[in-house]
């Protein structure tokens, strides 16, 4: 497999309690990021939220979902994505059309909310921390260090490349890795990691060659995730596991939105018609549903 897939690659240091995942998205975020049109800066956020919820998501051991959301006072105030079991991802941003969208601080100040679903007969998890960081790898490490007590280290990229003689697409790529004392641990959810010296010294430099980590290296078709791996921990010894394909997909359904709209009176209803019709949008995927002015489904052409 090489990057050119969609793809999550869990790892393990060997000797080491590290365990980490490298995530390559080229079609699935070019696909999420096409629809949108988004300036190019707010695009790079969108691609990190996608990178992010796909690694922390792939860890899941349920089929269930986990949503990601980083909500601020800035000029983009709100970036989500989500990851469903089975490797589907999503994601988009809403654009305050009044601000500027200069500089690094989008989001401006805030907070991130990782919240765990696990379907309809399960109690949801969510953990909310501060907006902290000088950037969404930055900030996320901040909630695992606040929220979760887990030592984590991500380096995230998000750019456009174009093979000879074709358009520019965009492609995102990531690498974080995180403490994992394993079977040594019987730690609840948000306890503190407790690290021996040896552990510390561990963790320190497998954290520091993550943050060595450049873009190219997460971005380059012609360099594998093994590559990668090997370049980072040949000296170490590091193990791969089952890689998991990874996609572009929206849970919007036509079936879901006329059951909210039924909730309308038919006042309210006859308020949203615009050109004989109701249109409803997917903030994810930009795809439109059409009702007739009672709420009824408009058929496909």
């Amino acid at each position: 497999m090489t990057t050119e897939d969609d793809f999550i690659l869990p790892f393990q240091i060997d000797g080491a309690p590290v365990r980490g995942r490298v995530v390559s998205l080229s079609g699935a975020v070019d696909e999420i990021l096409g629809a949108h049109g988004f300036p190019d800066n707010v695009s790079t956020l969108v691609g990190e939220a996608a990178c992010l919820v796909a690694m922390m998501g792939a860890a899941l051991k349920f089929d269930g979902k986990l949503i990601f959301q980083a909500q601020g006072d800035g000029p983009t105030p709100m970036v989500v994505a989500d990851y469903r079991a089975g490797g589907a991802v999503r994601a988009t941003a809403k654009i305050d059309r009044s601000s500027p969208l200069l500089g690094a601080a989008l989001l401006g100040k805030g907070h991130i909310a990782m919240t765990i679903d696990q379907g309809p007969d399960m109690d949801r998890y969510q953990g909310v921390t501060p907006l902290r960081g000088a950037s969404l790898a930055e900030a996320a490490v901040s909630y695992f260090d606040q929220s979760e007590q887990i030592p984590t280290v991500i380096r995230l990229a998000v750019g456009r490349l174009a093979a000879p003689g074709q358009p520019e697409r965009w492609r995102a790529g990531g690498i974080m890795a995180q403490f994992a004392p394993g079977e040594r641990s019987d730690r609840g959810r948000g306890e503190e990691v407790e690290m021996t010296a040896e552990d510390a010294e561990l963790w320190d430099r497998a954290a520091a060659f993550v943050q060595s980590t450049q873009d190219d290296e997460l971005l380059d078709p012609s360099i594998s995730a093994k590559t990668l791996l090997y370049r980072l921990f040949h000296e170490d010894g590091v193990r791969v596991f089952e890689p998991k394909k990874m996609r572009a997909a929206c849970g919007c359904n036509g079936e879901k939105i006329a059951a909210v709209l039924e909730r309308y009176s038919a006042e309210d209803l006859r308020d949203m018609v615009e050109d004989g019709a109701i249109t409803v949008t997917c903030e994810f995927c930009r795809k439109d549903y059409r009702f007739t002015p009672s709420g009824a489904p408009v058929a496909a052409p």
